[in-house]
């Protein structure tokens, strides 16, 4: 499961607690993501077995696929378990420092774009009070359960 999007170990920070934690409404459909793709990943087989005997067809479908679909219902009902959502939801927290860095980079690509079109439109520099607010802007860290997250560089300060 060595994939771009999933983070090394070394990238990884533990689940904060071992209770819920509220998450905000953005950051539970995150989570159902990962959850929904961790169960249709279990199930690719059936899941592609009855794509190719439904491909072609419209109304005979329910009735000429019907052991592919028993299959492949079967499947995500025995793989859509708690446990499961417990795994996405601690996958979600591991990849905080992936996010973060995400969200760095595409600050600074936008801010090198502004930047560049200020220069392009010969328009003024920005004042000191918007160059600090954008830099506090970008120092804000991810929210979990209403508190930031916290992570091992910023602990040391």
């Amino acid at each position: 499961m060595a994939s771009k999007d999933v983070p090394t170990d070394v990238d990884r920070l533990p689940v904060p607690s071992r209770n819920p934690l509220p998450l905000s409404a953005t950051q539970e459909a995150q989570v159902r993501d990962i959850y929904y793709t961790r169960v249709r990943n279990h199930c690719a087989p059936e899941i592609k077995a009855f794509a190719e005997c439904a491909a072609g067809r419209t109304l005979t479908v329910s009735f000429a696929c019907r052991e592919p679909l028993h299959a492949m219902n079967s499947c995500m009902k025995a793989h859509a378990t708690q446990a499961e959502q417990d795994a996405a939801r601690e996958e979600w927290f591991a990849m905080r420092l992936a996010r973060q860095r995400e969200r760095e980079r595409k600050q600074l690509k936008k801010s090198a774009q502004e930047d560049f079109m200020r220069e392009w439109w010969r328009m003024p520099e920005r004042d000191e009070e918007s160059r600090r607010k954008l830099a506090e802007k970008q120092a804000l860290e991810e929210r979990v359960g209403g508190a930031r997250a916290s992570h091992p560089s910023n602990e040391r300060k």
